[in-house]
């Protein structure tokens, strides 16, 4: 026996509806069972007139599927506009550099000729992560080594408030990371930085000792494209000794940090970052030594001569050289 509701309007109850289609048709028939008052119905679920009212409009007593939710899907959605070639260009290029985001590739596809836009290559790479065509490599974060004491050095310095870092050599970041590929393998990387030019120089050796950062000095020295004036360490046992009296013997200041702040070495802190993610973490390499130098200068060479850098305005630091003196600054300043 049906209830006096149903009675009333001639519904079945029974109906196949949503938890929340059933709570509109009580309200319709409280609506229609207490004379048709809306505000005492209202009154009664909790519900406002605003709410109440539109779904009145909408309902009809041989329908009860007009009191399910709508889909709200617009009637006209957006397709894609984008080539299969282009498609295929930002695949291979994701696959050459899994590390780099839409602006850089935007800058690489502009560079081929094709007329692409930032957010367009958002998107094609987004409908390529929702098909499973594009794999995210893992990513694998490590701890910051504590900073050691510092001593008395007889060439090392505090830098001083009054150095003026404007020109490309002014200040060079030097810093060394661990890499535990595998267990029982210990390697070191040495990252020096232009914090002007964004110059990347790179070695790995088997130790970080004095002598190992020594000879990338004078790496360093051969294949930054301009001179040095200044470089800056952390008190790494490394940058004392023989490298020190390097430093000294060619006249390059040599500014160490105050323990404890990595952050004064910012610039080459974030290029660790950078060579683990779109190097280390995805290179197949069989981590031999003489394997491994090999590789990591072509990658120096794709860093400084193919990368797009968002603090240069996505120029790479070789085209940010090129520049006259006036733009470099230019560009630094915005």
């Amino acid at each position: 026996m049906m209830n006096a509701p149903a009675k009333v309007l001639g519904l079945d109850p029974g109906c196949e509806l949503s938890r929340a289609g059933r709570q509109r048709w009580r309200w319709m028939s409280y609506y229609h069972t207490h004379g048709q008052n809306a505000a005492l119905t209202c009154r009664r679920f909790g519900v406002s007139r605003q709410t109440f009212y539109r779904w009145k409009r909408r309902f009809d007593p041989h329908d009860l599927t007009r009191l399910e939710d709508r889909s709200h899907r617009p009637h006209r959605v957006r397709r894609p506009t984008w080539a299969p070639a282009l498609v295929e260009a930002v695949v291979a290029l994701r696959q050459q550099f899994p590390r780099w985001g839409k602006d850089k590739l935007a800058v690489l596809l502009r560079r081929q000729g094709r007329r692409v836009s930032v957010s367009m290559v958002g998107r094609i790479l987004s409908s390529l992560k929702w098909q499973g065509r594009l794999v995210e490599p893992p990513r694998h974060g490590r701890r910051l080594e504590r900073p050691r004491l510092l001593r008395q050095r007889p060439w090392a310095t505090r830098k001083p408030r009054c150095w003026r870092v404007e020109r490309p050599g002014d200040l060079v970041e030097i810093d060394t990371t661990e890499l535990r590929p595998v267990r029982g393998l210990l390697l070191k990387h040495f990252t020096a930085r232009d914090v002007v030019s964004r110059w990347d120089v790179l070695a790995v050796e088997p130790r970080a000792t004095a002598a190992a950062a020594t000879a990338f000095l004078d790496a360093l020295r051969q294949r930054m494209p301009f001179p040095l004036r200044a470089l800056q360490v952390d008190g790494g046992s490394e940058f004392t000794a023989e490298f020190e009296r390097a430093c000294q013997e060619r006249g390059l200041r040599l500014f160490v940090l105050p323990r404890r702040s990595p952050k004064l070495n910012g610039a080459v802190e974030r290029a660790h970052r950078t060579h683990q993610e779109e190097f280390y973490q995805v290179t197949p390499t069989a981590w031999s030594l003489a394997s491994l130098q090999s590789q990591l200068r072509d990658w120096e060479r794709i860093y400084n001569t193919l990368r797009p850098h968002q603090a240069l305005g996505y120029l790479t630091p070789q085209e940010f050289l090129a520049r006259p003196p006036s733009l470099q600054k230019e560009l630094k300043c915005h």
